[in-house]
C-alpha cells in the first residue's frame, strides 16, 4: 500500500513522496527514487513495488514536479538541497539512493555533499557531464505534471555544465552502481564510463534498453539495482 506524504523541506517548499513500507520485517536501510526531467514519483512503481517486498521505498517528485511545490526557480544544486533536507527528515542513518536521468545528477550531488547519509548509490543512464549544442525542446501542449520552468532553468546547466562537476564526482564515497542504457540511449555512453571510472567505487552495467532501463527492462534493472544493494 502506497501513501504520499508532503515534507517540508525548508525555504518554503515542500517536497512530495510516495511512501511504500516494506511489506516483510526491515532488515536494510530504505531506498529513495529520484525520477528525470518532466517525470514524478509514479514512474517508479513497478520499481518501487518490487523493492518494497524487503525495502521500504520513498519515490520523490523533485519541486516543480508532481504534487511537490513550484517555487519557480529550479536547479541541480537546489534539487539536492531539497533532497538532502528529505534525508535528514527521514532520521534513518544512511539511505540507498538511485537517480535517473536528471535525478542521477541530483544524487549525485547529494552523496557527494552529503556522503554520511548516502549508503549506496545507483545512477541510471548519467554520463559525466560535457558541453553539448543547445537543442531546448518545446513545450508540450497542455497541462503537464511538471513546471515547464523546469526545463526552461535546467537545461542549459545540462548544455554547457559547471567545470566543477569533475571535481564534485571523485567525492562520492559511497560504493556506486551506474547502469547505461546502451546502444539505444541518446546518453553518450562513453561518458556512462568516463563518469564510472572517476567515481572512487563506481562500477558499471549495460541493459541494452535505451534511456528509460527502469521502464523498458524493468525486471532487468530491479534484479541489477537488488543485488548491488544487498552486495
Amino acid at each position: 500500500m502506497a501513501s504520499v506524504e508532503r515534507v517540508d523541506v525548508g525555504g518554503g517548499v515542500h517536497l512530495a513522496r510516495l511512501v511504500r513500507v516494506a511489506r516483510t520485517s526491515q532488515v536494510a536501510p530504505p531506498v529513495v527514487l529520484l525520477p528525470g526531467t518532466g517525470l514524478t514519483a509514479r514512474d517508479w512503481d513497478h520499481v518501487a513495488h518490487d523493492l518494497a517486498a524487503h525495502r521500504t521505498t520513498h519515490a520523490v517528485d523533485l519541486r516543480g514536479h508532481g504534487d511537490s511545490d513550484r517555487p519557480g526557480r529550479y536547479s541541480t544544486a537546489l534539487m539536492a538541497a531539497d533532497v538532502a533536507a528529505l534525508l535528514d527528515v527521514l532520521d534513518e542513518p544512511a539511505v540507498d539512493l538511485v537517480g535517473h536521468s536528471l535525478g542521477g545528477l541530483v544524487a549525485l550531488r547529494v552523496a557527494a555533499e552529503r556522503p554520511g547519509r548516502v549508503r549506496r548509490l545507483v545512477l541510471e543512464d548519467v554520463g559525466m557531464p560535457h558541453p553539448r549544442a543547445p537543442s531546448p525542446p518545446s513545450r508540450p501542449p497542455g497541462e503537464l505534471a511538471f513546471d515547464w520552468a523546469v526545463v526552461e532553468q535546467v537545461r542549459p546547466e545540462i548544455d554547457d555544465p559547471h567545470p566543477g562537476w569533475r571535481e564534485l564526482v571523485p567525492q562520492v564515497v559511497a560504493p556506486t552502481l551506474v547502469v547505461g542504457g546502451g546502444a539505444a540511449s541518446h546518453v553518450d555512453q562513453g561518458h556512462v564510463r568516463e563518469l564510472v571510472q572517476a567515481l572512487p567505487d563506481g562500477r558499471l552495467a549495460v541493459i541494452e534498453a535505451g534511456h528509460l532501463v527502469h521502464a523498458t527492462e524493468p525486471r532487468r534493472f530491479v534484479a541489477a539495482v537488488r543485488d548491488f544493494l544487498a552486495d
